[in-house]
């Protein structure tokens, strides 16, 4: 008898892996995901395999992975390749370090912002809006970088 998780259709799939259907077809055309031979005069079945492969793109997207990323950690995931792995990581590591620097200057420039708005005391102008209009928030060092 065969499991039943071996005999999904493209919707048991995405039900499975908790994506959209048009979320697996757009991976199959990226690549990420194989598309199954459609039997003649059947439909495609999908199976664990697919399933763990969702999962896996999951986890890597709310890890702050690209596509792009996902798919080279894919090709890499034979368990020969940890430290080509490892190193894409460290970059991705980075990344995330680098944009976290930039919501604390973020986060300290509205605080001063809101700081001094609360102590504007009969002040015409809000500090914050002309601020904004001038483009002189602390030098601008707290923009993040793109």
């Amino acid at each position: 008898m065969q499991n039943q998780v071996e005999t999904l259709t493209i919707g048991g799939l995405a039900k499975a892996a908790g994506v959209n259907v048009e979320t697996i077809r757009y991976y199959q055309r990226r690549g990420i995901l194989p598309e199954p031979e459609r039997p003649y005069g059947s439909i495609r079945r999908y199976g664990t395999a697919e399933v763990a492969r969702l999962t896996f793109v999951k986890t890597a997207k709310r890890l702050g992975f690209s596509l792009g990323e996902i798919a080279e950690l894919l090709r890499l995931e034979d368990g020969t390749h940890c430290q080509e792995a490892s190193t894409l990581a460290e970059h991705k590591l980075a990344d995330v370090q680098e944009k976290i620097a930039g919501l604390r200057r973020i986060e300290r420039t509205l605080a001063e912002l809101v700081q001094a708005c609360h102590e504007r005391e009969g002040s015409i102008t809000c500090p914050l809006i002309a601020s904004l209009h001038e483009g002189s928030i602390s030098g601008e060092r707290w923009l993040p970088r793109n």
